[in-house]
Order: structure tokens, then C-alpha cells, then sequence
């Protein structure tokens, strides 16, 4: 069998194809793959020439990115399997226990290949091509056996927009022939690179939180079938040999034993491979599974093998490249090592067929009925505010079942709010998830309010809990709770039972809120919001609530139907008051009640700008609020007019290259005459470094001497370091992405919307002082507020009275600091409306 995979692999390699039934992918494009990048249209016309002249494949168009490109699955099987297709599926939903019934004895291994998360990691989309050629080539008698007891899925492009992205910038600057010297242009993309989507977001970290559609349309068919064997195809940097599985640690504590040991036999049938042509390896390192919304870790936590390969080369490799031992990495040479791994897996997935069935049968029967850990329910206290209805749309992405209980009392539990045992009364209004079904392992990762680490070198973050990322009042209960099917809340209000109102009144406390407000102010709505609470009808309003008066909107057209049809559209209570006159507190004509100027938003993109987090807000506005913005580049910023904005955002990044002192002082007089900026992370650094603010980091020479002498301490101990323990002594300095409890002011219009608390992902160790003169809006006061993931002693031994959030008050304007991103990835919901109230409410009242 080793002779014959090899022999495969050769005949590659010297482009010997030659078939007359099925064409190969160079006899149907015109040219041999690896001699030049293929576009994506051409990807999919091979894939659809092929499952025209196979009876091995079927084509399924399984969704479209947000550039309008096909989002492609093919599956590949023996024709007999073919012909009891849905049965096989059926029962694989039924070993996984997702629907009822009984599977039988099947022994089919289903094997899901996915390609190119990364754009410009763009050797695999070649290599899917080249493995569904394999697959289906007549003259190859054991890939026919195969099939025989396999089901094979290929993603040939999970991101056809970053890919494409990659592949036209690199068809436009690279030599002919190309250029294998690093220096070389065609080896150094340009900002944003062509890793991400559209959208600029990390699709392989996107798989547990499903912000983008690619990863919604993917989840519906990925959970549709329950693959035993899930594989992401990546590449690394040129230097590094080609890795795979077993993954390194830490484990997340769900991966079951089997799980680990059976990465452990498909790296040893890729060793084989890789022995016998020379190449070089490496497993257990770096690439962990305990972050459950990667491309290996959420297949893991699902039942599956989840596995990662990387190949050297990226975007900096192209058709070749000089690596540091002399010779050239071509990218011939990436597509024979993804080629070889992913027939091995197929070959080891075909040979345990029954072994991969029966293990996964097992795996969610102790899931459902012997759940891991002693949490038996989670509760979740409906407070009717928006958080439940945006939680169930995950939940049901993700097929997991929930419900309301069947009946009420009280019990005990860990409370996420107070971070300790507390009790509970049940309501019947309420959701419970119980541990008690098929998919209580992924339930248990996502939910968790602590990860166990058994190393705490780990290549992502730490901490990462539903109810902490979306500030639900939730709780761990250690019993089961009965639960009933949920009931849908309405949360409507009738807005036409006063005619003509003196005024509406609408919430401000989730996102679906702030998507109310923009879709007002688009309709040209003069929208004001209270600074203080009120009392009308018996009911208490926050501050922040909207008041949408007929005073200032009576010479707009249809105003009472633009309320009320926008309340409908986005389910949200104008509740009618007839006076302005409250029971307690301020009335809406009063001094503390603010007039909600529209915000004109810039925010600036380019070099030296993190795409990720630019993408965040990018996407934040036009995908989630629909609201306006003007995209900047930084290359010509010194020559945009201010004036034409109220608002800019800086995204996290490094500005110092960009803002020099000429800016700086023009954006210093903007602010003072009414402008906002609204600076994320690193971005803070260009003000800090002024004498014109107030903010100012850790070992700053604005702070206090003793800081200065604490930072220098830790210096000194970590001068006698010994070499062997120079990567533990730096993650020491680390958070790597924490979950810190930040006590708010939610009487500051930042604060707006919440309550006296906030949980804050902190995900790096800069610490701000508190402002002198400003607002600390969110801060950490000690180091024992760290509630989650690994933070390292010396990075903690710093915490102490730092700045989370915070507002400079300069002029008529303000700078909004936002030390911790609360867009992060997009999704730490609970992050979303203090950035909202950062755009649209400071500086208002």
C-alpha cells in the first residue's frame, strides 16, 4: 500500500497524468498545477467538469461569500454509496444521537478535507484539485477501494475572497520567471495581505463563534453531516518544516483519549510517507487543541479527528522561494507534502473505518448520558433584554438543544456575575441547557467559566465563556434540570395606542438597539437620550434611554410611521408617552437630557493598522448596524479635512510611523473644537507619548516614580534567567487573553446600557494609568480580579489601579481610550454596546 501511495505522489511530481476518461486538473486547465496560481472560478469549473464525468462525485453549492463568490462541497464515494447517500448520513446523525433512531452496524468512514481558511496559505486549493483527481482516476485501484467504505468531503476554498485577494496581487508583481530571491516583491504582500476574508477576520478562528457567513453557511452542512475525520489544510512560514498531527499540548480536558491516539496513527502513516522521500517533519509542537473555535479544536469537540497540517511557505513563498538552508521551496513541492497527508489520511480513515464508526458512537453516548465534569445545567435568568433571543441563534447553529424548565424554585450555583456560589430562583421564562445530550462536550468548552491548562504555553487565548462574552446573568448548576420546549417571548409593543404621542420611549442595552438608532438617524429622526433615570407609568428608564420627541421632528414626513415601522423591523418597544412630564427623576425637556448629534465616523485603515481589528469594525458597522462610515488610509491622512467628521477611530496599531507631530497637533485642535477620537489599544501609544493628554502608560515618565521601581524589580529578576527558560519567563510577562472583572461607571455615558460591572478580554499586559482628569470609566483595581484564562505573575504583579476605559475630556471634544478591544473577533458581544456608546453617546451630554 506504501509502494502504490508513493507511486501516486512520483507520477505527480513529473506530470505523467494521463487518463482518458477524466481529465486530470493540468489536461483541463492548459497548465501544471504549481506552475502558476489557479483562480477561483477555474477551481470551480474543474470541480463541476468533474462531477459531470464522474459517478465518484456530486457537486454541492453550499453558500456565497460577501464578495458574491460560490462556496463549493464536493463529495466523493464509491457509486454504491452513492446510492444510499442519505441513508449514510441519516445514520451518522443517528450515531451522533442528533437524530432518533437506530444506525445499525455502518462502517463507512466520512473524511471532510477543507482547503485555504487562510487566502494566502493558497497551496491548498491546488492540492484539492489534485486530490479529487486522485480520487476519482479510474487506472487507481486503492483510492477505488477506498471509497468503497469512505465518504470524502472537499472544501476546495473555505475563503475564495482572501485567496483571490492573494492570488491577483501576486499575478500583478511577480517576475517572469518569478523571482525566488526573499527580497523580491512577489515574497512581501501588502497590507491587509490576503489571509482574511472580506471582511478582514481570521476564519479559522471563527468556526465556535460564527461571525462570518462563510462560517454560518459552513456550520449548517459541516453539522449536517458529522464528519469522523475533519482536516485543515494550512501552510506556515517558508522556514519551517511541514507539520501534523498529534497536536501538541495543552489538550482541552473534552478531547477524549481516543481522539489523542488516533492523531497519534495518522502521524505515524504520514511518517511512512515522509520517511521514504527525505522530507522533513515535525509533530507535538506549537499547535495545540484547547481554543474551540479553530478548524482542528471545534471538530474535536464535536466527535470528529480534528487535525491541522502545515506546510511551509504563505504568502511570502509563491511559486518559489530561497529558504534559509540554500535550497528553493517550490510551490510543486508544497502541493506533492499536502497531496501525500491528505491521501494518507483518507488511506488511515478507510483502514479504520469500523474502529473511527464505533468510537464515535461511544464518544456522544458518554456524552449524553455521562456528561465530563460535575455541572449538570446551565441556567441562564431571562431578563428579557435581547441576550437570550442572540444566544439561541448560536445555540441552534450549532445543534444544541435547550429549553425553559418545567418548573420554578431556587437552587444553588456558580454565578458568572458574582464569580462565586450563589442562589438562584428559576423562572420559567428562563433557558436551561442541560449537559444531558449529544452535544454536552462542546457545551462544556464553550461555557466553562474555567479552562484547565495543563501547559500554559498555549498559541491562542485562554479564556473565553459564553456568559462571560456576552455578560449573561448565567449559572453552573450541579444538578439536572428538567427542561420543556422554549418558548419564543414576544417583545413587541403596541406603539399605536396613543395618537400622536408627545413622545416615544425605546431601551438603550443591546446591539439590536443600536441598529434601532441607526436605522432613526438614516430616516433623519432627531433622536435624544437621558443622562439621568426617569420614572413614567411605573416604569424605571435608564439612562441612555432614546427619546424620540415630536418636538424637533415635526416637520418630518410620516415621523410616527418611521418610528413605529422601525420598531416592528427591529422588534424593539417605542413605547408612546403622552407628556414629557415624568413621575420621578428628569423630564425630556431637561437639561440632562441630550440631543443625539449624528455621528460622521472615519476610521482609518492601511499600513501599520491591524486588519483584524479594522475588519471588526468594519464589519460592526456595515454588517451589524448598517451605519455609515468613511474608510482612511493612513497614506494620505495629513491631508483629509477634519472637519467633515465628528468621529475618527483608530484601530488597534502602531502610529507612531503615521501620526507625527504636524498631525498630532491637527488632530489635537480638531478634538478641542468638538471632534471625537475613539483609539483602540496600541493606537493609544501616539497619545501617550504626547504632553497635549492625559494618558500614560506603565513606566511612562507621567507616572509616579514607584511604578517605575516596581517595572524595574522585575527587570532585574529576569536578567538571571537561565536560556532553557526563556520562553517561561516570557509568557510571565503575558495575558494571553484573560477575563478580568472591570468595576464601570455605568452612570457615564460610556457606561450607558450596563451594569456596575463588566467582564473585559484582556488579550495583552499594557497597563494605563487612571486618568487625573478624565473619566475612568472602566478600570481594574487589583490583581485578583483576573476571573479567568492565564495571566503571567509578573504581567499580574503590574494590574493593580489600572485603566480599562476611559474618557479625556479636551476642549469641546474627547478621546475615548479602549485599553481592552471590546470588538475582539466580534465575538465578546457584551463588548459591543460600550463601543457603540463610545460612537454615538460620549461627547453628547
Amino acid at each position: 500500500m506504501t509502494r502504490i501511495l508513493l507511486a501516486i505522489i512520483t507520477l505527480f511530481l513529473f506530470n505523467q497524468f494521463s487518463y482518458s476518461q477524466t481529465k486530470s486538473p493540468k489536461e483541463f486547465l492548459g497548465y501544471e498545477l504549481g506552475s502558476r496560481f489557479s483562480r477561483h472560478h477555474q477551481v470551480v469549473d474543474y470541480f463541476e467538469y468533474v462531477s459531470s464525468s464522474s459517478d465518484n462525485v456530486k457537486l454541492i453549492k453550499y453558500g456565497e461569500t460577501y464578495e458574491k463568490r460560490s462556496l463549493n462541497l464536493a463529495i466523493v464515494t464509491s457509486p454504491n454509496n452513492f446510492s444510499k447517500l442519505e441513508e449514510i448520513r441519516n445514520n451518522q446523525l443517528r450515531s451522533a444521537r442528533l437524530i432518533e433512531g437506530d444506525s445499525g452496524e455502518q462502517d463507512i468512514a466520512i473524511v471532510w478535507l477543507s482547503y485555504n481558511v487562510h487566502g494566502n496559505e493558497s497551496v491548498s486549493t491546488e492540492v484539492a484539485m489534485q486530490t479529487l483527481f486522485e480520487l476519482v482516476n479510474p487506472e487507481n485501484s486503492e483510492t477505488k477501494k477506498w471509497l468503497e467504505n469512505t465518504v470524502v468531503i472537499i472544501d476546495p476554498c473555505i475563503n475564495p475572497d482572501g485567496r483571490e485577494r492573494y492570488v491577483n496581487w501576486y499575478s500583478q508583481k511577480s517576475n517572469s520567471p518569478y523571482n525566488k530571491n526573499p527580497d523580491a516583491i512577489e515574497h512581501h504582500e501588502p497590507w491587509p495581505g490576503g489571509r482574511a476574508n472580506h471582511y478582514l477576520f481570521d476564519l479559522n478562528r471563527d468556526w465556535a463563534w460564527a461571525t462570518q457567513i462563510e462560517t454560518k453557511q459552513r456550520l449548517v452542512v459541516y453539522n449536517s453531516w458529522m464528519p469522523h475525520v475533519h482536516v485543515d489544510f494550512h501552510e506556515q512560514g517558508v522556514n519551517s518544516p511541514y507539520y501534523f498531527a498529534p497536536a501538541a499540548k495543552p489538550y482541552h480536558e473534552v478531547v477524549s483519549s481516543f481522539q489523542k491516539d488516533f492523531q497519534k496513527v495518522v502521524g505515524k502513516n504520514h511518517a511512512k510517507y515522509f520517511d521514504e522521500k527525505g522530507w522533513l517533519y515535525f509533530t507535538r509542537e506549537e499547535f495545540d487543541l484547547l481554543y474551540p473555535s479553530y478548524g482542528d479544536t471545534y471538530p474535536m469537540f464535536n466527535g470528529a479527528i480534528g487535525m491541522t497540517y502545515e506546510q511551509g511557505g504563505s504568502g511570502a513563498a509563491g511559486l518559489g522561494v530561497k529558504i534559509k538552508d540554500g535550497s528553493e521551496l517550490t510551490l510543486k513541492d508544497r502541493i506533492s507534502h499536502h497531496l501525500t497527508t491528505g491521501l494518507s489520511t483518507i488511506e488511515v480513515s478507510s483502514i479504520n473505518a469500523t474502529l473511527l464508526q464505533n468510537e464515535f458512537k461511544q464518544y456522544f453516548k458518554k456524552a449524553e448520558e455521562k456528561p465530563m465534569g460535575p455541572v449538570a445545567s446551565y441556567l441562564i435568568k431571562n431578563h428579557k433584554d435581547d441576550k437570550i433571543t442572540s444566544l439561541i441563534k448560536l445555540l441552534d447553529l450549532h445543534d444544541i438543544e435547550y429549553g425553559n424548565p418545567s418548573s420554578t424554585g431556587s437552587l444553588k450555583g456558580y454565578s458568572y456575575k458574582k464569580n462565586s456560589e450563589s442562589k438562584v430562583s428559576i423562572d420559567q421564562n428562563d433557558l436551561v441547557i442541560s449537559l444531558y445530550q449529544p452535544k454536552s462536550n462542546l457545551i462544556k468548552a464553550l461555557f466553562e467559566a474555567q479552562t484547565k491548562l495543563n501547559d500554559s504555553l498555549t498559541y491562542d487565548i485562554t479564556a473565553w465563556s459564553l456568559p462571560f462574552a456576552r455578560g449573561l446573568d448565567a449559572y453552573a448548576i450541579n444538578s439536572k434540570i428538567e427542561a420543556a420546549p422554549y418558548k419564543i417571548s414576544e417583545n413587541t409593543a403596541d406603539t399605536l395606542s396613543i395618537e400622536k404621542p408627545y413622545a416615544y420611549i425605546s431601551k438603550w442595552n443591546s446591539i439590536d438597539d443600536v441598529s434601532f438608532l441607526s436605522y432613526l438617524l438614516k430616516n433623519k429622526v432627531k433622536v435624544r437620550f437621558t443622562n439621568k433615570s426617569f420614572n413614567l407609568n411605573q416604569v424605571t428608564y435608564a439612562p441612555g434611554t432614546l427619546l424620540l420627541t415630536r418636538a424637533g421632528n415635526e416637520n418630518l414626513k410620516g415621523f410616527d410611521s418611521i418610528v413605529t415601522s422601525g420598531a416592528k423591523r427591529f422588534d424593539r418597544m417605542a413605547i408612546p408617552a403622552k407628556t414629557g412630564m415624568v413621575t420621578s427623576g428628569v423630564d425630556f425637556g431637561s437639561n440632562k437630557v441630550s440631543f443625539l448629534k449624528a455621528p460622521k465616523v472615519a476610521v482609518l485603515a492601511g499600513d501599520n493598522v491591524s486588519p483584524y481589528n479594522f475588519g471588526a469594525i468594519w464589519h460592526f458597522f456595515e454588517q451589524q448596524i448598517a451605519y455609515e462610515i468613511t474608510v482612511i488610509n493612513t497614506s494620505y491622512l495629513s491631508n483629509i479635512q477634519l472637519h467633515k467628521y465628528n468621529v475618527i477611530v483608530l484601530p488597534t496599531g502602531y502610529y507612531n510611523d503615521i501620526i507625527d507631530k504636524k498631525i498630532l497637533k491637527k488632530l489635537n485642535t480638531w478634538v478641542e473644537a468638538g471632534g471625537k477620537i475613539v483609539a483602540f489599544g496600541a493606537a493609544i501609544s501616539v497619545f501617550e507619548s504626547s504632553d497635549d493628554f492625559e494618558i500614560a502608560k506603565f513606566g511612562n515618565k507621567k507616572l509616579k516614580e514607584q511604578d517605575k521601581k516596581r517595572k524595574d524589580s522585575i527587570k532585574n529578576k529576569s536578567r538571571l534567567i537561565t536560556y532553557d527558560l526563556r520562553e517561561r519567563n516570557y509568557i510571565s510577562h503575558k495575558v494571553s487573553g484573560s477575563v478580568f472583572k472591570t468595576s464601570l461607571d455605568h452612570t457615564n455615558p460610556l457606561g450607558f446600557g450596563y451594569m456596575n460591572t463588566y467582564y473585559s478580554l484582556k488579550t495583552n499586559s499594557s497597563r494605563y494609568a487612571y486618568l487625573k482628569n478624565g473619566y475612568n470609566v472602566g478600570v481594574i483595581k487589583n490583581k485578583t480580579d483576573k476571573i479567568s484564562g492565564f495571566a503571567g505573575s509578573n504581567a499580574l504583579a503590574t494590574i493593580d489601579e489600572s485603566l480599562v476605559y476611559g474618557v479625556e475630556k479636551k476642549g469641546k471634544g474627547r478621546l475615548v481610550y479602549l485599553v481592552d478591544d471590546p470588538l475582539f473577533r466580534n465575538f465578546w458581544e457584551n463588548g459591543k454596546l460600550l463601543f457603540s456608546n463610545a460612537i454615538f453617546m460620549v461627547g453628547n451630554d
